[in-house]
């Protein structure tokens, strides 16, 4: 008997003909899993379909923003009703000013905010800003955080505090990235020695709060109370990479988590994307009016895009900002995304594996380790065979998860308690086979 077609299979063998790597995103191609990657044909709910009409749980959510699950009706009208009047204008509307307020409602730390049309492009102008508004080029990032694959950010961490980091990508050139310093994550020591170092050379410190691309860490209270004081202490300007976080794991993002712990905590600029657009090409930066005005028009701060604040894009994220305002959303979000964290900790342990997870609102993540990892070196230890059996064990038990041991995982209000049983009975299934 003849075996039937993949067509995942074609479709990845055509895509490699005509896409490098035949995926417009690295992680998408399963190398570091290995195997065939997923074509998706449809979505809805909780739930995605691949070319061969395999439905599988999604853990994915296109990466954070499907907070809502798939096709959610009120945001599908709200697009829909947006599309008939017209899909890009390169003119102001009235729904960017309303997506606008809506956003500052929700995140108080900022007095204003720019719309753009990626999460690279809101983080790399962030940080121009920064350096526009202090007059200062020297700003620190920390290894493992991700902000984006513009040159100056893909950095991977130099000999010491001495030395700026190399290039971690062809086609950066050293001198790109000379001015900029990577740390290690929860380093309270090396953090101060960097600003004792560089302080008045610093325009910015740029941090994801909850890193999203080393898997799930969060950044200690200790050391984030620390990140504010450097920077209120030496004139450089604390940039908070929400891109992943923002409305995810809070309504207010990881600022307003934290802020609960640390009296009067404020990042200076925030970064945000993936959940303000509900799944549309969209992102912001924001910050105080003062550092704001330094853009262009009012400023030197040359920043532009013609497809920013594009009309579908906001009415998709206005309606799902909307939506996810609503009494006990974040509530009963953040009960289910511990419940799949604590039922695959038991299955884990049930047979024997190191297991340890964590999770904020609607964004999760575990490690093959005893202990939660606190920087990317530690990540570094989680067994990547192991964990590439995993995947493929739940794969085949229709649970899709993030092909890659270093990316976070979420969980949307579609997500029923039957779906959360149904993958930890499945994980327990594998983890006996580990």
């Amino acid at each position: 008997m003849t075996a039937p077609l993949d067509l995942n299979q074609n479709l990845f063998e055509r895509a490699c003909a005509v896409i490098p790597g035949g995926v417009n995103s690295p992680v998408r191609a399963f190398k570091a899993v290995g195997g065939t990657p997923r074509f998706v044909a449809r979505a809805h709910g909780a739930y995605l379909w691949d070319a061969n009409g395999q439905r599988y749980t999604d853990y994915i959510g296109s990466w954070g923003p499907m907070i809502l699950g798939h096709g959610n009706a009120v945001v599908l009208e709200a697009v829909q009703k947006a599309a008939l009047d017209g899909f890009s204008f390169g003119a102001p509307t009235e729904r960017e000013v309303e997506l606008a307020e809506e956003i500052l409602k929700l995140v108080p730390s900022m007095d204003m905010v720019r719309l753009v049309s990626s999460g690279t492009e809101a983080g790399m102008s962030a940080i121009r800003l920064a350096r526009g508004a202090t007059g200062r080029s020297k700003f620190i990032k920390f290894e493992g955080c991700y902000h984006g694959h513009a040159d100056a950010l893909l950095v991977k961490a130099g000999s010491g505090l001495a030395t700026f980091g190399n290039p971690t990508s062809a086609g950066v050139p050293p001198q790109v990235v000379a001015d900029t310093l990577v740390l290690e994550y929860n380093n309270v020591v090396q953090l101060e020695e960097a600003f004792a170092l560089y302080g008045p050379q610093l325009a910015c410190l740029i941090i994801e709060p909850i890193a999203g691309n080393m898997n799930f860490v969060r950044a200690s209270l200790p050391f984030m109370q620390r990140c504010r004081e450097l920077c209120s202490q030496h004139g450089a300007l604390l940039v908070f990479d929400e891109v992943m976080t923002g409305c995810r794991v809070a309504l207010g993002g990881a600022q307003s988590v934290y802020a609960l712990c640390i009296p009067g905590f404020a990042p200076d600029i925030t970064v945000l994307g993936k959940v303000i657009g509900g799944g549309m090409p969209l992102a912001a930066f924001g910050g105080k009016r003062a550092v704001m005005a330094q853009l262009a028009p009012l400023g030197p701060v040359y920043q532009a895009g013609t497809l920013s604040g594009n009309p579908v894009a906001t009415a998709c994220g206005l309606a799902t900002l909307r939506e996810i305002q609503k009494p006990g959303f974040f509530d009963d979000l953040s009960r289910k995304t511990r419940a799949l964290v604590s039922g695959l900790q038991g299955a884990a342990n049930a047979a024997g594996v190191p297991f340890c997870g964590d999770s904020e609102g609607g964004m999760f993540g575990f490690f093959l380790l005893a202990q939660l990892p606190q920087n990317y070196s530690q990540v570094m230890q989680t067994d990547s065979r192991r964990f590439n059996q995993l995947f493929h064990g739940l794969l085949a038990r229709q649970v899709y998860i993030a092909p890659a041991l270093y990316e976070a995982g979420f969980v949307s209000a579609a997500h029923t308690d039957d779906d959360i049983a149904a993958t930890v009975a499945a994980a327990s299934e594998v983890f006996r086979l580990l």
